[in-house]
Order: C-alpha cells, then sequence, then structure tokens
C-alpha cells in the first residue's frame, strides 16, 4: 500500500458517479480539501482529508502533496494517432476557403493519408505512434484510445492493430491503452461500394484479427460518401456475432440516425454528433451509449459543434474528447481542447471533468475508473496546482505531474 497527503483538493467525482455520469452538478463532484488516499496496485482502499486518517493506516508511506490537485485519470477515448505523413497544406488551403471536395481533388482528405501510411515499415509506426503517446500522457491522460484506418487493405490494417497492440503491452502499467480497429474508416479506389469493400476487405480483416484477441472493439465512419445504414447495420450483426463491442462515427455532416442506430446496436460510444437531430437526442438520453462529443474537430474545421448542451440536458452521458488525427484535428491536447469547450459550448466545469474523465471511461466499457472511490480503480492524474479550476482557466499550460 502507499498513498497521498495534504493533497490542497481531491476531486473526487463520487456524486457524478452516483448519477451514473448524467447532468453533473458542481457540488457532484465533491472536492475534497486537504484530502488524502490510500490504494495498492488493484483499488482505491481509503479515500477523505488529511486529519482523519485512520489509525490502521498511519505506517503506510504517503507522499506528501501540498500545492497538487488530484482528479480521476484524464481518458482520450477517440484518437487516430497511427498515421503517417502530415496535411499541413491541406490545412492552409481550407483557411484559404477551399471546401472538402476541392481538398480532395487536389489528393488530400483520408485516402492521402492512407497513401503516406502504407509508405511506411512497422517500425517506423511503431515509433511514431509512441512518440505521440508520450506526448498526450504527458497532458495527464492516462488512458487513450486508439484506432487503425489509415491503412484500408487488409495487412496494413491488421498491421496497425498489431502495433497498437505491442504499445499497449510496451505501455502497460504507465499508460492504457484501447485498441479499435477501423478498416470502416473509408472506401479506397478500386472498390464500387462500401459494402463491396466491406466484403473484400473489412470482414476478412475482422476474422484474422479477431483470432488474435487483440482488438477491444470495432468502428465505422457511418455517413453519407462513406458507409451507408445498410452497411453499419450489416458490419455490426458480424461483430455481435463475433461478440465485438461497438462504436460508430455518425452524425457528423448529416443526421443520418447514426446515434439512434448506436443506441439500438448498445454501442459503447457514439461519436461526432454535429448534426444529431431530436430523435437521436432522446435515444441517447435513455440508452447506455455514451455520446462522444469532439469539438476540436469543429475548431479545427471551423464548423458548428454537436449539441452538447441539449445532449445533457436531456440526460445523455456526454463526454468529451480529442479525435487527435492527420487531417480534421491534428491536435493531441484534450484539456486544451476541452477548456476551449466550456465557453463555447457552454459547459460547466463539472461537464467539462465528467466529459474526460468517467463518461469517457465509459465510452470504452471501463466502469471500474472514473471516479475517486473507494474500490475503484487507483487511476488518477495529478497536476501542480492548488484548485482544479486552475487547469481549464490557464488554456494551453500544462500543470500536470507523473503520479
Amino acid at each position: 500500500m502507499k498513498g497521498f497527503r495534504n493533497l490542497s483538493q481531491i476531486v473526487t467525482l463520487s456524486g457524478v458517479h452516483k448519477k451514473n455520469g448524467r447532468r453533473p452538478l458542481m457540488e457532484d463532484l465533491h472536492i475534497i480539501e486537504d484530502g488524502a488516499i490510500i490504494f495498492d496496485g488493484e483499488k482505491i482502499i481509503w479515500v477523505g482529508t488529511t486529519s482523519n486518517i485512520p489509525d490502521n493506516y498511519k505506517d503506510v508511506p504517503l507522499t506528501e502533496l501540498q500545492g497538487h490537485v488530484l482528479t480521476p485519470e484524464i481518458v482520450d477515448s477517440h484518437t487516430h494517432l497511427i498515421f503517417g505523413g502530415n496535411r499541413a497544406q491541406e490545412y492552409t488551403m481550407r483557411l484559404n476557403g477551399a471546401d472538402y471536395q476541392e481538398i480532395a481533388q487536389a489528393g488530400g482528405g483520408i485516402l492521402s493519408t492512407m497513401n503516406h501510411t502504407n509508405a511506411l515499415h512497422k517500425e517506423e509506426l511503431h515509433s511514431l505512434a509512441k512518440e505521440r503517446i508520450e506526448r498526450i500522457h504527458s497532458y495527464g491522460v492516462g488512458t487513450i484510445e486508439i484506432k487503425s484506418g489509415y491503412g484500408l487493405n487488409i495487412q496494413k490494417e491488421i498491421e496497425c492493430a498489431e502495433i497498437i497492440h505491442e504499445l499497449k503491452k510496451e505501455f502497460k502499467g504507465h499508460v492504457q491503452i484501447f485498441n479499435t480497429f477501423m478498416p470502416a474508416h473509408a472506401i479506397p479506389s478500386g472498390y464500387e461500394s462500401g459494402r463491396e469493400y466491406l466484403e473484400k476487405v473489412v470482414y476478412p480483416s475482422i476474422e484474422q484479427i479477431h483470432k488474435k484477441s487483440i482488438i477491444d472493439a470495432v468502428d465505422i465512419f457511418f455517413e453519407e460518401g462513406y458507409f451507408n445504414k445498410s452497411d453499419t447495420e450489416t458490419l455490426f450483426e458480424f461483430c455481435k456475432n463475433l461478440n465485438i463491442p461497438l462504436k460508430v462515427h455518425a452524425d457528423e455532416f448529416n443526421d443520418n440516425g447514426g446515434a439512434s442506430l448506436a443506441c439500438h446496436y448498445k454501442a459503447l460510444s457514439c461519436d461526432h454528433l454535429l448534426k444529431t437531430g431530436a430523435e437521436g437526442i432522446k435515444s441517447l438520453a435513455n440508452s447506455e451509449t455514451v455520446a462522444t462529443i469532439l469539438p476540436g474537430t469543429g475548431f479545427f474545421l471551423g464548423k458548428a459543434q454537436a449539441n452538447a448542451r441539449q445532449l445533457i440536458d436531456s440526460g445523455a452521458k456526454l463526454s468529451i474528447a480529442s479525435d487527435f488525427n492527420p487531417g480534421s484535428c491534428h491536435c493531441d491536447n484534450l484539456l486544451l481542447i476541452a477548456s476551449l469547450a466550456g465557453p463555447a459550448l457552454k459547459l460547466s466545469l463539472a461537464e467539462i471533468w465528467t466529459g474526460i474523465t468517467l463518461n469517457a471511461a465509459h465510452s470504452l466499457g471501463l466502469k471500474d475508473q472514473g471516479a475517486i472511490l473507494e474500490g475503484m480503480k487507483p487511476r488518477f492524474s495529478l497536476f501542480k496546482v492548488n484548485q482544479v479550476d486552475e487547469i481549464t482557466y490557464n488554456w494551453g499550460r500544462n500543470f500536470a505531474i507523473s503520479v
């Protein structure tokens, strides 16, 4: 056993946990001043004020952490950090007024990253991903979801999933990694339809990777010009038969009913949601499927944001993720994105912290973390500040300390 004492604050989220992440209020953060905590490698054993440490724990070695704030571990539940190349020129084109179609005609978009990714060897992709994970972790993020999706052929998609699995083992005990398989990210040239690509690439690659038992979920881009409702339903049924958890990119450009479909299939999360309408919001409010918004994408592309306020007020479980990727959000700092999202989306401090801790964990099926409570996993983020308010107040500054 070990622990911390004299923490300026412990942000427990005990009230948020009781409400299952829905409609969080400031008092639900349940902040302990001059806090102390005792834990072992598996669970939190005790949490309270330093003055109330039980006598039977007096001999446990406790690190003095005055001037620090402890929060539940920050979780970035949506990243695409396995990729080669960059799309800086494409971003400049967008700033200069080019639209998506013009960028695609100039060779940009997901298929551009596919070409750069396929041009790199496994070792090169592994090295780039490792560097990105270390940088993301330096911001206080302890759990990272990583998707494949830039290989778009059987061999490279499996290779990317294997890289993520290798990184998961490499970072074990340091960073927790969630491996999402997403060959259904776009349709490469040479395929007449999403259905043909699914049958020739996606299903065979899922069957092969499933035998290796290394992936945690499967994702698909359900959107006009990518994969339609029939494609998505077929993939969901295919994965359901293999007992593989589901995630989905949905309602980003249009309201395609993606949120309702995700809830029907009990997907872990439904992500993007920029265009989700009343029916989809109602479905999410009555479901355990987490509504994951990606404000960085809206900022990066200059688009309208998801209706986070209506999602929360309806009772949906809202999480916030970075969507770090080379094309539509080349920003890996979730805390910065969440801080910017606060005033832009009219989110309270409690809603922000719930979105990047408890609900973000739930969007990956991790129900044993996200709050600092006895019996929960001892997964924390630590910051060298006196109050939790300072973290989101200081946009872009990094106060994280390795736990």
